[in-house]
């Protein structure tokens, strides 16, 4: 298990992190997430010592992280981690190399990880004349070439296409049913509600929301609506109590609402309002909980 333990840094007068804490289990796959300038990056980077913590310890199965234990990591940073030049093949037995295997297991690996991730005829390209996604692609199998006990993933979904993101999702999960413990950060929270088993929200560099998803979102105290129909709906509406926040997509009135509002009561006056042709009352969504966590 990695944890992350009362992580404090500072730059000047900007605060990076301010006490950060959170674990990933092994098997399970934990979606690091915040807005912009929260500390993510400076976290995750805590981990591979590209960051020293002026306070704080991360540990991995219990014992501080040395840099022998790094060699067992894998990480993808959200800016490229790749030599430009170099051709892709060459440049993951490199990074195979650099993780301790041998020249025979790292040739193996790199053309294991080129097949699955669909780019074994750019294998002798270099990585510059590649997209971006498939630089994008280049950068996981870098991660993943050595066979990592922890994945630690910046962005790794940035820039995919729906195929790209489909591939890398299912590696993913791949990674996590075989006992992985992978962590990574996204902007993308659908894809994070549908692919992670944790979540933990950095805001200010301080983890404000954290557990398991399913039971976060049975747990939080808002629901989500969404009403459309023939008739006034804002007059249905007005008789609503506890409205967190209201917008309008595609013609459905969309709401976030505190968990004690009966809804029946609005269900009820819209049917006698009109015809009711779309009504969904649920859980929050990641992006609910997400939005309320940080305001």
């Amino acid at each position: 298990m990695l944890e992350i333990i009362d992580l404090h840094k500072r730059y000047g007068d900007v605060v990076a992190l301010d006490g950060c804490s959170f674990e990933v289990r092994p098997g399970r796959m934990l979606g690091f997430l915040g807005p912009n300038g929260a500390g993510k990056t400076t976290a995750m980077r805590s981990v591979f010592g590209l960051v020293r913590p002026d306070e704080g310890e991360v540990r991995w199965k219990g014992e501080p992280v040395t840099a022998d234990t790094r060699l067992r990591f894998g990480y993808m940073p959200e800016q490229r981690g790749l030599y430009p030049k170099m051709k892709a093949h060459d440049q993951l037995v490199y990074m195979g190399r650099i993780h301790g295997m041998s020249k025979s297991d790292a040739v193996a690996a790199a053309d294991h990880w080129l097949e699955a991730l669909g780019l074994a005829d750019r294998r002798d390209s270099p990585t510059e004349t590649l997209s971006h996604g498939n630089q994008q692609r280049v950068q996981l199998a870098a991660a993943l070439v050595h066979d990592p006990e922890l994945m630690v993933l910046d962005e790794p979904l940035s820039g995919l296409d729906p195929i790209g993101v489909d591939t890398m999702a299912e590696i993913l999960r791949a990674q996590a049913r075989a006992g992985k413990a992978v962590v990574f950060s996204s902007h993308q929270l659908d894809l994070v509600e549908d692919l992670c088993d944790d979540v933990a929200i950095i805001n200010h560099g301080r983890i404000v929301l954290s557990g398991n998803v399913k039971q976060l979102k049975d747990a939080a105290p808002i629901r989500h609506l969404e009403l459309e129909m023939d008739g006034p709906v804002d007059e249905v509406l007005t008789t609503l109590d506890g409205v967190r926040s209201s917008e309008v997509i595609d013609g459905r009135h969309v709401l976030v609402v505190e968990a004690t509002t009966d809804v029946r009561r609005v269900l009820a006056e819209a049917e006698r309002s009109g015809v009711v042709r779309h009504f969904v009352y649920s859980t929050p969504s990641l992006t609910d909980l997400f939005r309320e966590a940080v305001a």
